[in-house]
């Protein structure tokens, strides 16, 4: 199965929990439409399913987060292993001959 973007799914779960909000605020107030949240509500639902290859909100929701957790604990152990002059790697991570290096070839 295709996995969504980690990226795509931290847009969608912000977007969903957003509008769940503001549909909580709008059916406790006086409010006379919440029709267009609630749409955008039930396209982001349907997405965020879509995305999960899930069928329920609730497994989507789940699915996601889980994926997301999953790529954080990837990220993590990538990063520990990469040597320090890795490009990209920060230079404060670097030995100092790394730095020192850097800091004569900029001169």
């Amino acid at each position: 199965m295709l996995l969504a973007h980690p990226a795509v799914l931290e847009g969608l779960l912000t977007r969903y929990e957003k509008l769940v909000r503001r549909r909580d605020e709008l059916l406790t107030s006086d409010a006379t439409d919440a029709a267009p949240v609630l749409r955008r509500l039930e396209d982001v639902s349907y997405t965020l399913c879509v995305s999960t290859g899930t069928r329920d909100i609730d497994e989507a929701l789940a699915a996601a987060r889980e994926q997301l957790a999953g790529t954080e604990r990837e990220v993590w152990a990538v990063d520990r292993t990469l040597p320090a002059d890795a490009p990209g790697t920060p230079a404060s991570a670097a030995p100092s001959s790394v730095t020192d290096e850097g800091a004569a070839l900029a001169a």
